[in-house]
């Protein structure tokens, strides 16, 4: 059982890969913030496997840590977003008002 684990862990890890190259050629930044998602999700979800398989509990504990920073960065992401589509579109209203 163990060596099907670690097979799965091998298989995320190229799935990280796999979000590597979107990252690379993400047409948008929602795609980019997608990949930076799936890197936090597959590495807990490497570190659980790897947990089970190594019988290791305090990678479970890592997993749980990783887990709470994915969820801040989307955060972040989401705001700093948020922030500059306000931004553009204030200088689209200024332009428009004119003397």
């Amino acid at each position: 059982m163990d060596d099907f684990l670690l097979v799965v862990a091998a298989f995320l890890i190229l799935n990280v890969g796999a979000g590597l190259i979107r990252v690379a050629r993400g047409p948008s930044p929602a795609d980019r913030m997608l990949a930076a998602q799936l890197f936090g999700t597959t590495g807990v979800a490497i570190l659980l496997v790897l947990a089970q398989a190594t019988h290791t509990p305090g990678l479970r504990d890592v997993a749980l840590v990783f887990a709470l920073l994915a969820v801040v960065v989307s955060v972040a992401f989401v705001k700093r977003g948020w922030v500059r589509a306000a931004r553009s579109l204030e200088e689209e209203s200024d332009g428009e008002a004119g003397p």
